[in-house]
């Protein structure tokens, strides 16, 4: 999950945020620099799109047209919401709870304003505007999943009540950021995790690694490592079903809050390999 509670050591400029963490991009000052950066890595990552990269990523990429450099949050915003109702608002990076699910549920999306160094291509602990664009961004040109991410902000502020953030970052964490879809004959990457690491979109999709139907209850109770490649992914077949679990989550989350978690990449007899 984008959200954190700002520390000393994070890279963005939180002295400048406003109390929502929200800043100008300034897009007109962003150095050149920074647009060849950005020009490599979609090169990069966008050569591995056709072939591993769900249909509703291609399409929300092809739609936002930003191959020439860092994207421009207020000409992508105009995209988007005239699509599905979603803008996007620059911020200095992770940015605490509340305020993450607070714009998730006014159909914002929180973008990080800085791009990694070239030295920082392959791998970075902060999500940047790479990860942050290429990888979340152009899902949510696509109304199922724009909803899905509506409804999942709006349910925040009752899970940081009942003490169930922690089965809210593993939802967040396995179906936003490394879900994968059936489609096309095969599987196909959505997670922003994923498309926005190569090495990892082609491991998800390509390798023997555990593939395992999606189901909300296991999902919600399932720990996961932000140190590695993902030692297991779920799959969805449709976006509507993350959507369908909104009606009931309230009630899923205090189970899993009250369940012994799921140990990182265990397999189950219960579960379904796709």
């Amino acid at each position: 999950m984008n959200a954190i509670a700002p520390a000393p050591n994070l890279r963005g400029d939180y002295a400048a945020a406003a109390p929502d963490y929200t800043l100008p991009q300034r897009h007109a000052a962003i150095p050149p620099a920074d647009h060849a950066t950005w020009r490599e890595l979609h090169r990069r990552q966008s050569a591995l799109f056709p072939r591993h990269a769900a249909r509703a990523s291609r399409d929300g990429l092809a739609l936002l047209d930003c191959a020439d450099g860092v994207p421009d949050l207020a000409r992508a915003s105009a995209a988007l919401g005239a699509r599905t109702g979603w803008s996007l608002v620059a911020v200095p990076g992770l940015i605490p709870e509340d305020a993450f699910f607070a714009h998730l549920a006014a159909r914002r999306f929180p973008v990080t304003h800085w791009i990694r160094r070239p030295e920082e291509m392959d791998y970075l602990e902060e999500p940047d505007i790479f990860h942050d664009f290429l990888g979340h961004v152009p899902l949510l040109a696509h109304p199922d999943f724009a909803d899905f991410l509506q409804g999942y902000g709006a349910h925040g502020a009752f899970a940081q009540r009942h003490g169930a953030l922690r089965p809210m970052a593993r939802l967040y964490w396995h179906m936003v950021e490394f879900g994968l879809i059936r489609e096309e004959g095969g599987v196909r990457a959505y997670g922003a995790g994923i498309l926005s690491s190569a090495a990892e979109t082609v491991f998800a999709t390509e390798s023997a690694v555990p593939r395992l139907r999606f189901d909300a209850a296991r999902v919600l109770r399932t720990e996961y490592r932000i140190d590695d490649l993902q030692p297991l992914y779920f799959v969805i077949e449709h976006y509507r079903e993350l959507f369908a679990l909104l009606d009931g989550l309230e009630g899923a989350l205090l189970a899993a809050r009250d369940a012994p978690p799921i140990p990182v990449g265990a397999v189950l007899p219960t579960d379904t390999r796709i």
